[in-house]
Parts: C-alpha cells; sequence; structure tokens
C-alpha cells in the first residue's frame, strides 16, 4: 500500500530509472530490447510489461522499470552512440490523485492540466512551485510525478499548502 503523504498524494515504490539519449540507430535498438516502441510524439509515453518511457525531448526519454537496468537493452546498445545513465536515487516518484489532483497540481503548475490540453499519456518536464519536476497524466485523474530528492521537502510543503486553500 502506498504510503499517504497529503490529500491525494501517494509516495510510489522505488523503480529503476534511466535517461535515455541517442539517435536512429540506438532508438530502434532499444525498442527492441525492451519490446516497446519509444513514443514519438512530443510530450507522450508509453508502457509495456513493468516498464514505461516518457517521451523528454526529440532525443530524450525517462526509462522507468520495475527491475534492474535489463541486460538485453545494455548489449543492444553496445554497438551504437548513445547516453544511458542510471538516475535511480536522484528522484523520488509520487502519485497524486483523486477529482482534484488538477487543481493541486495548477496551484503550482503553470500547464493546463484539462484532459483536453493535457490528456492520459501526456508527460513534460515543468514547474510545481519552484521545483522542476517530470509530471505525466497515468488516468484521467491521477498524475506520476518525479521529483528531484532536494526538492521533496519543499514539494511536499507545497503541496500540504495547496491541499489546504483547496479545502
Amino acid at each position: 500500500m502506498a504510503e499517504i503523504l497529503a490529500p491525494g498524494v501517494f509516495a510510489l515504490p522505488a523503480r529503476v530509472r534511466l535517461i535515455f539519449r541517442g539517435g536512429t540507430t540506438a532508438i530502434a535498438a532499444t525498442d527492441a530490447a525492451l519490446g516497446l516502441a519509444l513514443p514519438r510524439a512530443v510530450c507522450r509515453s508509453a508502457s509495456v510489461a513493468g516498464t514505461d518511457a516518457l517521451w523528454l525531448g526529440p532525443d530524450e526519454w525517462l526509462l522507468l522499470t520495475d527491475q534492474t537496468i535489463p541486460p538485453r537493452l545494455i548489449a543492444a546498445l553496445r554497438i551504437f552512440p548513445h547516453a544511458l545513465v542510471d538516475i535511480s536515487h536522484r528522484q523520488a516518484a509520487w502519485r497524486v490523485a483523486g477529482p482534484h489532483a488538477a487543481a493541486l497540481l495548477n496551484a503550482g503548475c503553470p500547464l493546463d492540466l484539462h484532459p483536453r490540453a493535457f490528456p492520459e499519456g501526456a508527460c513534460t518536464r515543468t514547474l510545481l512551485g519552484k521545483a522542476e519536476i517530470v509530471l505525466w497524466r497515468t488516468t484521467p485523474e491521477s498524475f506520476h510525478i518525479e521529483i528531484g530528492r532536494s526538492f521533496i521537502p519543499y514539494v511536499m510543503a507545497f503541496l500540504h499548502a495547496a491541499a489546504r486553500d483547496l479545502a
């Protein structure tokens, strides 16, 4: 069961987090190794069997997996120019969920989080207050946020204050 951090805010279990950057051949090798087509559309995500890929830039993805770094991925990329960096300990992940999740996040996030503007599967780097986060809409009423560990106390205080204001 997820730890409740604030109303509607839950800590997520630890996962392996990788930043992948590469050109066309490295992207194709990654697709094959993960059994998942990395999203090519701007600000979109893709998921399969415990692995998620979030588009962060034209040649950059955040890969989230429930297991260790897949050895088949390392083997597939061995011959192609690429960057694959493990950032697992740099970030924490939270779920913000419920009918007021978008309003809670919009207390400090400048994006339009209406489902027409930021639909399920959308993801991007953005700000929450003064902290940079990765925001990913996983369901109509649920968001996954990736937060740098040094910003956790600030983001926690921010969300507590925002929840009080919404109540």
